[in-house]
């Protein structure tokens, strides 16, 4: 259960850091599965890559069609201009997603007994349902830089209602990219929209053409096991992993059912 504090410290900053969240059993678990996926996983001759660029963010149907299945994605820098790896499998993997809390009987263990649906409703979520998870690498030297970027732009409802459960499975610093948060910045608007076109694909349309507040973002540097809760519209980032230990994270997102999910938004799920 949140206290009264913590629910107004997310409600004014936009973002709420808890310790000792996920115990190391369970982050062990989690670790322990990712491997032996994808250890099983047999890549296809047509690599998909996850775009940090969200101009550049990949629209491939291998991505699309992922919102009900178990998927894996390349980091950028994993696979050269010939489709070669230039590292080995187990270290190639920017994320595992969208579906694993329903599909995997561990990943839905484990996700079950942390219990986000109860979080999302002293939240202000009054029927939750658990949209997308995402196992994120952050892969030594080659981890990817994620721009910043407001989770309701890829989640939208109306009214908007996304809220991620982001949490540590290992320790997260400035060296190997840790969240960054623009603090309050939940309270500006949503500066545009991520979802499928007319013409297939996705495309982008923007919603507020103003620039970002000009202030700096607050590095969150967590110890494994530490959840970091982000309201929708708060805008993130994570800089590139530079350093030779990897980030492994995982994240949950969570709307209101009672809201309008857009039929044209890019995730789709018949789960």
């Amino acid at each position: 259960m949140l206290t009264s504090i913590q629910i107004e410290t997310f409600e004014k900053n936009g973002y709420l850091v808890i310790e000792d969240f996920i115990d190391q059993r369970q982050r062990n678990l989690l670790m322990q599965r990712a491997e032996e996926l994808i250890d099983e996983f047999q890549p296809p001759s047509k690599h998909s890559v996850f775009s940090t660029d969200e101009q550049e963010r990949t629209s491939d149907d291998y991505f699309l069609n992922s919102g009900d299945k178990i998927r894996f994605f390349f980091e950028e820098k994993a696979i050269d201009k010939n489709g070669s790896f230039t590292v080995p499998k187990q270290k190639s993997i920017n994320k595992i997603g969208h579906a694993q809390h329903i599909l995997d009987p561990v990943y839905k263990e484990v996700i079950n007994e942390l219990n986000f649906p109860k979080l999302g409703k002293q939240l202000g979520i009054k029927t939750p349902r658990a949209l997308q998870s995402m196992h994120i690498f952050k892969q030594p030297s080659i981890g990817g830089e994620v721009g910043l970027h407001q989770d309701s732009c890829f989640l939208y409802t109306k009214p908007m209602s996304c809220i991620g459960f982001w949490f540590a499975l290992e320790d997260a610093n400035e060296e190997n990219g840790c969240l960054q948060a623009m603090t309050g910045g939940h309270k500006i608007p949503l500066k545009k929209r991520f979802h499928l076109s007319e013409n297939g694909g996705t495309e982008f349309d923007l919603l507020d053409d103003s620039p970002w507040p000009e202030k700096p973002l607050d590095m969150l540097e967590v110890k494994a096991g530490t959840l970091i809760i982000l309201h929708g519209q708060l805008p993130h980032y994570s800089a590139a992993n530079k350093s030779t230990k990897s980030r492994q994270a995982f994240s949950l997102h969570l709307v209101d059912q009672e809201c309008h999910y857009a039929e044209d938004n890019w995730l789709q799920s018949d789960l």
